[in-house]
């Protein structure tokens, strides 16, 4: 897993279409629930939006008996140079590596499994080139952490163990990388010892959602109700794609777990 291009250099990625039983995902705070007509729009322009960022996307079929599937960072993590299938912490999600299974044996060489009883969420998962980070949280224990590890270590890589702010959901919900040396992310989580070395840039107070961001090659996908945020990164210079994630947010998602990103290697 030598890196010779950013964390965020990506020419592929793996999305899922949501199902209509989307509306019954998992949610930690009632917001009310999605529509599936929403959450389809959302995810229509998420995959143009990659699209045109000149990433390759490959679109899986809905599953109807897993509502929060269309969320599928959660229970895989890709690299350049293979797969891993994780162990997602919420039990209505763990058979869903099943059915990535077969996507992902005919795309990678590599494809290793966490073993058991350890849990992890692709959420909790954050690349970045010093390693990849490891957030501990109610979907990931650090059984799941120190495991993952060790499969990440077999792919050549390295990566660390953080630590998730009681209240929040996911690392990632908190925090994002933005570029090589930056990363935005709230208050809460803006001292981290897993950030030391970076930049940090803090949402403003009452836009905590908008720290989870994708980085996809030149361009920053941002959430578009967040306006504080999105005048806050165009000072500081990034080119921001706003889209919209109302439906989603409802069902504790942001935009860098509906899709599974890599640079695959020409032959």
């Amino acid at each position: 897993m030598s890196q010779t291009r950013s964390v965020y250099e990506f020419n592929s990625a793996i999305v899922r279409e949501p199902s209509s039983s989307v509306v019954n995902g998992l949610r930690a705070n009632d917001r009310g629930g999605p529509t599936y007509e929403g959450v389809k729009a959302e995810h229509e322009a998420y995959i143009s939006a990659l699209r045109n960022a000149g990433v390759a996307v490959k679109v899986l079929p809905p599953l109807e008996m897993f509502p929060d599937s269309l969320f599928v960072e959660d229970p895989a993590l890709v690299f350049t140079s293979g797969a891993i299938l994780l162990r997602p912490g919420a039990p209505s999600r763990v058979d869903e590596t099943v059915e990535l299974i077969p996507v992902l044996r005919d795309m990678f060489e590599t494809v290793l499994e966490l073993p058991a009883p350890g849990q992890a969420d692709g959420g909790d998962i954050m690349y970045t080139p010093m390693g990849v980070l490891i957030g501990l949280s109610a979907r990931t224990d650090r059984i799941g952490a120190e495991a993952l590890i060790a499969c990440i270590g077999k792919l050549g890589g390295k990566a660390h163990v953080a630590e998730t702010p009681k209240g929040v959901l996911h690392f990632k919900t908190a925090s994002s990388l933005l570029d090589d040396e930056s990363v935005i992310s709230t208050a809460a989580l803006a001292d981290a010892a897993a950030f030391n070395g970076f930049r940090r840039i803090v949402v403003p107070e009452g836009e905590e959602p908008a720290a989870n961001v994708l980085r996809v090659n030149d361009v920053v996908f941002a959430s578009a109700h967040y306006p504080r945020t999105l005048e806050m990164l165009d000072k500081e210079g990034y080119r921001v794609v706003p889209l919209k994630t109302v439906e989603i947010e409802k069902i504790d998602a942001g935009l860098s777990c509906m899709s599974l990103r890599w640079y695959r290697e020409t032959q």
